[in-house]
């Protein structure tokens, strides 16, 4: 694999922005139909996106010789799909969207203990700045220990450990084979409820949910081609970079302004991906 973090940076920004436009089809869709089904929705469509690929690629892109970590991948995204989008139901949506996107603050443990990388100097600085940025923009409330605020942060640690699966399958696994199997494996996990809560869809519906299975899928597509190029723990905070195109969005959309905190919350999320991307590899210094 290229080591190349300015690219991998890109990517996760790329994809961040495509994350953001997913929360705001995601928000607008689970007000008319539960939150099971917006999950399986966005598993599902996602999947069909990738068609083209399937078709082209035929039969043999699809052997792996890693099933067992596509399932896990598979299971530890979907399980933190679940777990955000019942968050969102009982929790303030600040609270919930900061929970969910603590998953970066995990990364570079999770990648220490699973893939030996180690934790560089300059990202302890950079994952806790993040983290306040993001505390200063979303503004979260009080009541963390809440079932539902530990569901939101149960989500953040699952979605830490699928992104460093990511990594890991990187070693042999092609971009569009890794997000077709989750596709797979999430779209068939979230049909199982769908027999207690399917709601049939208003025909207006069909295409937000539509945009939302390919914004879905066009973010998973770039950002693990992201950790092709770099590390979980030398990149991860660029995903924080979602909460500013969410802003973004929520002002271009529904109106909200961003007060002083959340622009220094902002500056303070920009600062943290500039110190994490400074950093030279270790193969580099040692030249």
């Amino acid at each position: 694999m290229e080591h190349d973090p300015r690219r991998a940076a890109g990517y996760i920004v790329a994809s961040a922005f495509m994350f953001a436009l997913t929360g705001a089809t995601v928000k607008a869709a689970s007000a008319r139909l539960p939150h099971t089904e917006v999950v399986f929705f966005r598993s599902f469509l996602g999947l069909i996106a990738l068609t083209p690929w399937l078709i082209r690629s035929g039969i043999s892109g699809l052997r792996t010789r890693r099933p067992g970590l596509h399932l896990l991948r598979g299971f530890a995204g979907l399980a933190a799909m679940y777990c955000f989008f019942y968050a969102l139901g009982h929790l303030e949506l600040a609270t919930a969207v900061l929970l969910n996107y603590s998953a970066p603050l995990f990364i570079p443990f999770i990648a220490a203990l699973w893939l030996g990388e180690p934790v560089p100097r300059a990202l302890r600085w950079a994952i806790p700045l993040g983290f306040v940025g993001i505390a200063l923009i979303l503004k979260p409330g009080m009541g963390m220990l809440e079932p539902a605020a530990l569901l939101g942060l149960a989500a953040g640690i699952l979605a830490a450990v699928a992104f460093v699966a990511v990594r890991r399958l990187h070693s042999s696994e092609p971009t569009t084979r890794i997000v077709f199997y989750f596709g797979v494996i999430s779209t068939v996990g979230s049909a199982v409820p769908l027999a207690w809560t399917w709601q049939t869809p208003e025909y207006a519906l069909w295409t937000l949910l539509g945009a939302m299975g390919l914004c879905a899928t066009g973010g998973q597509l770039l950002l693990t081609r992201a950790y092709a190029f770099a590390p979980a723990a030398q990149v991860g905070p660029f995903t924080y970079s979602v909460v500013v195109f969410s802003a973004l969005l929520g002002w271009a959309v529904w109106g909200e302004v961003p007060g002083s905190l959340a622009i220094l919350g902002a500056v303070l999320v920009i600062l943290a991906g500039a110190l994490a991307i400074r950093r030279r590899s270790p193969a580099k210094r040692s030249r």
